[in-house]
């Protein structure tokens, strides 16, 4: 399975993405391609997507944890660590003293 989430795509690969995958929701792709297809797509997005694209793209694997996890450009969202897993960070909190 392959997720891609972008700010902003080019028309031209927005167009080519509608072929292999469903789009729920604006710049929002899904698709169950094979893990050779999924790699193909992945480079092809590095190549024809400038960084303000901002491209996010959760890719399965076999291996654990079940995916990866790559980023291109501002994406609006950070990806850490944590235990050898790689999480997105959505918002962060900052925490003040009170006392």
């Amino acid at each position: 399975m392959l997720v891609v989430i972008a700010n902003d795509l080019p028309p031209a690969v927005r167009g080519r993405m509608k072929l292999w995958f469903v789009e729920p929701r604006a710049n929002v792709f899904v698709s169950g391609v094979k893990d050779s297809v999924a790699k193909k797509v992945v480079e092809y997005l590095y190549k024809h997507c400038p960084p303000e694209s901002g491209l996010m793209v959760f890719r399965q694997i076999s291996k654990a944890p079940g995916y990866e996890i790559y980023g291109v450009g501002d994406t609006k969202r950070r990806v850490t660590q944590f235990s050898g897993l790689q999480l997105v960070i959505e918002k962060e909190i900052q925490f003040h003293n009170i006392l």
